[in-house]
């Protein structure tokens, strides 16, 4: 099973996400007693479901947040130095 295809999450990567992140915030409010321990678990649950709807808005409007096309234009940058005698 991919994770990442074509510079962003798959559409079951995300759904998991999502699900493991409610399940993860209902329990630690439902079950876990009141301690830090309980509130950085539903911490955590927030934060499962930011990354998974984030990741899927992203494949939606066709964003690549994991794709390595930086590096393609960072070289694009790169000073030659026979170019210099140009200017």
């Amino acid at each position: 099973m991919k994770i990442i295809e074509n510079g962003n999450l798959t559409g079951r990567v995300c759904t998991i996400l999502i699900i493991s992140g409610i399940c993860i915030s209902y329990f630690a409010f439902k079950y876990a007693s009141p301690s830090i321990f309980s509130m950085l678990l539903a911490l955590l649950g927030f934060a499962l479901m930011a990354i998974g709807g984030i990741s899927s808005r992203a494949r939606i409007l066709n964003i690549k947040p994991f794709d390595n096309s930086y590096r393609n234009s960072r070289k694009t940058y790169e000073n030659d130095p026979n170019d210099l005698d140009k200017y």
